[in-house]
């Protein structure tokens, strides 16, 4: 609460909410006037927008004439004093006396300038009005506008100031309501609303009984009660409140119609309203996107997205709509920075807290672009801002992490997230990945029993469970976990691809393909449904289709290497080496900062040899399967593939040792056993160059052995002679005779 008694929204949660009815005070101080001055142009516009509202078969603007006449609306300012927030059987249409749509939207303007608290710590301001001037209450005693501030200093001298018994009765009912409220004892928070409701009939009255049932899940109560008397008609608070909870009882398109389909205040709004800032989120930015979330019920994606995006650009304050544009997947990372760029000018209105917020929101943005706008971001924030252990700073690591595929560090940074909080939404799922990447079973099982005994109702519960039977291979167990984790939260894109996964893993292709086109419609904004997609075509040879799937995943997402290695891989198959080589190349660059040991850069390895083979570039491929032997676990498959290009380039002994090596690693391997009889028949059938290395190390073995005879201060004839195959050796005791021709036989 400001000096001067304006209602702010940033004081509390519950701004909205008077214990007492609000009515401005006659008695107007010198800076109220003065804003009034100030604003006196505005109001002359604002008038005439409500004129129109207000006027019959005003085409799609008309059926929302009841919520412009309704004086739970009227803005709190000296123009309007005569107007109350009583109930609207007292008063009627206040006609041209009536604010524009939007400025009512703001809470201080819907319900006064009271504010609740507790009466633990609180200030109490009373202005009283004229006696004159003043609604009565049920006693027929004149209310006063009653003030209540949270405040954490002077809470005695302050306490001190207010006495209980000046009040009303049904102000002091309207205190014991909220307090009760606050401490969550809904019962008797009920058992005090509703007395107060029948003496008041007020809708203000109305809504905070509604919002007590809501608390303690007394839904369709608190629906009965909104539209019982029509009280959504005169109160868009009221009006919020009961789509909330058509939308909790899953009633979509009943919470779709008290809504509207469109937000009916985007064209007729005040423009200098929406950029007015009291600290709080807009209600009409709420509004949109609850709208959003029905929409998204309804799996009508684009308008979801748009509601989404519309709330944010009413209000950037409503991190609520940004968080589900970026952990929906409704944007592609391309359509993610755009929305922030957009949003420049809105971060304004946060004063101080502007970069701040802005780094904040730039943090959750897709990793695959402007990386190094990210990491500047949250340098600044861990030094200006000293948020280094922020939960949120810390999870960008983690993100950078996996999408590096460095699993381990992202492992370890995931651990010391959960020690603090330990079932945290956001960092759960990127560790279920990890420990699956990791193969670390037990870990896997602990956390999912763990999870299932805390929280059984929550998706990522089991997609843990279904995970873990991923990794021992019970894939049916694992299937079907998938599909409860989908169920219980459809907009949760790990569960789908899961799901997918294990007809994949089994072969079946088809159920494989559909699964993947539904997460492909459901999480436009993520690339690897299409990707998935066009591998399963690959899998089934249809080249044209894997290509389109390949296109699409490629138009979100140009920079994945998974998506590069399999474009390259389609190309090779079409025996189109060139474009292969490309797209293979392109992949070996963007893991230049992943892991080497990932099974992604391994893969990109191994592919790009293969197309350097192919293409007739042996060397390149040979350095390409060395790499791939130095950060890698020994694979048959590997040494086999180096020894058929030592074969190629007439490197026999080297192409026979790995040859060797891969049967020794696989005895059943068939193409190395081939191969190596290849190499054996060649080696002995193989006419060899005289610059070849093999001859040129029998003609130094060969001169040797000549001076070797024509000395007779040598070593005795029985000796072996190094470097000699056995069969070559010379026999003891003979003539000078034989050796010349054992030498001549040799040469």
């Amino acid at each position: 609460m400001s000096l001067d008694g304006t209602p702010t929204q940033h004081n509390s949660t519950l701004a909205i909410s008077p214990f007492v009815t609000g009515r401005s005070s006659t008695r107007t101080n010198a800076s109220q006037l003065d804003r009034q001055r100030q604003d006196s142009s505005h109001e002359a516009v604002e008038r005439r927008e409500a004129e129109e509202w207000n006027a019959g078969g005003m085409g799609k603007n008309a059926g929302y004439q009841s919520i412009a006449n309704s004086p739970l609306i009227q803005k709190a300012n000296a123009s309007i004093t005569a107007q109350s927030l009583a109930t609207p059987h007292h008063h009627g249409s206040s006609g041209g006396n009536g604010v524009g749509l939007l400025a009512s939207i703001s809470k201080s303007g819907l319900f006064g300038s009271t504010m609740p608290s507790t009466l633990r710590k609180v200030s109490l301001q009373r202005e009283y009005r004229d006696s004159g001037d003043k609604p009565l209450n049920g006693d027929n005693e004149p209310l006063a506008t009653t003030t209540l501030t949270t405040t954490t200093t002077s809470a005695v001298d302050e306490l001190n100031q207010l006495d209980i018994t000046d009040l009303s009765s049904i102000e002091r009912l309207r205190l014991w309501r909220h307090d009760a409220l606050m401490q969550h004892l809904y019962g008797t928070a009920e058992f005090v609303a509703n007395k107060i409701y029948t003496l008041t009939g007020d809708p203000n009255d109305a809504f905070w009984l509604a919002q007590v049932y809501y608390c303690s899940g007394s839904y369709v109560r608190a629906v009965d009660l909104l539209t019982k008397d029509m009280l959504e008609s005169v109160s868009i608070m009221c009006r919020y409140l009961l789509a909330l909870c058509l939308v909790t009882l899953q009633k979509y398109d009943e919470a779709l119609d008290v809504v509207g389909e469109s937000n009916p205040f985007s064209e007729t709004a005040d423009q200098d309203a929406k950029k007015q800032n009291d600290g709080g989120v807009k209600l009409e930015s709420s509004l949109c996107f609850l709208r959003g979330k029905i929409y998204a019920a309804q799996n009508s994606v684009s308008k979801a997205k748009e509601s989404f995006k519309e709330a944010l650009l009413v209000d950037v304050k409503n991190f609520e709509a940004f968080a589900e544009l970026t952990a929906r997947n409704l944007l592609t990372p391309r359509e993610e920075w755009d929305l922030l760029e957009a949003l420049e000018l809105d971060f304004s209105v946060l004063g101080d807290n502007h970069e701040m917020i802005k780094n904040l929101y730039m943090l959750r943005l897709s990793k695959y672009i402007n990386g190094e706008k990210s990491a500047a971001a949250r340098k600044e924030l861990m030094r200006e801002i000293n948020l280094e252990s922020n939960v949120d700073i810390m999870r960008y690591q983690v993100e950078v992490y996996h999408t590096q595929c460095k699993f381990l560090k992202c492992l370890d940074l995931c651990e010391v997230i959960l020690e603090r909080d330990e079932y945290n939404p956001d960092v759960l799922p990127i560790y279920i990945s990890c420990l699956y990447e990791l193969n670390s079973k037990n870990k896997l099982f602990l956390l999912s029993h763990r999870l299932a005994e805390n929280i059984p109702k929550s998706p990522i519960t089991w997609f843990s469970v279904a995970t873990y039977y991923m990794v021992v291979e019970k894939i049916s167990e694992a299937r079907k976990y998938f599909s409860k984790s989908s169920i219980l939260d459809p907009n949760f894109a790990p569960a789908w691809l899961g799901f997918a996964h294990t007809y994949a893993i089994e072969g079946e292709q088809e159920q494989a393909i559909s699964a993947y086109s539904t997460a492909a419609r459901f999480f436009p904004g993520i690339h690897l449904p299409n990707l998935f997609l066009g591998m399963q075509y690959m899998a089934l040879n249809t080249i044209s289709l894997a290509e389109e799937y390949f296109t699409l995943s490629y138009d979100v997402c140009p920079q994945d290497p998974l998506l590069l290695n399999e474009m390259g891989v389609m190309y090779f198959k079409r025996n189109d080496l060139h474009k292969a080589k490309k797209f293979l190349k392109r992949a070996l660059e963007a893991v230049e900062e992943l892991d080497p040991t990932s099974k992604t850069s391994i893969s990109i390895q191994m592919n790009l040899a293969h197309a350097y083979r192919r293409l007739g570039e042996n060397e390149r491929a040979i350095k390409c399967f060395k790499a791939v032997l130095e950060v890698s676990n020994k694979s048959s498959d590997t040494y086999c593939s180096l020894g058929f290009l030592y074969l190629k380039t007439k490197q026999l002994q080297k192409a026979i040792d790995h040859f060797h090596v891969s049967l020794s690693l696989c005895p059943t391997n068939s193409a190395a056993q081939e191969l190596l009889l290849h190499a054996l028949e060649l080696n002995v059938s193989m006419t060899l160059d005289p610059d070849h290395p093999l001859m040129v190390n029998a003609q130094i073995q060969e001169s040797s052995f000549t001076l070797f005879q024509t000395s007779k201060k040598r070593a005795p004839l029985t000796m072996d002679i190094v470097g000699l195959p056995k069969k070559m050796k010379i026999p003891s005791q003979v003539t000078d005779a034989d050796d010349e021709d054992n030498a001549m036989e040799i040469e």
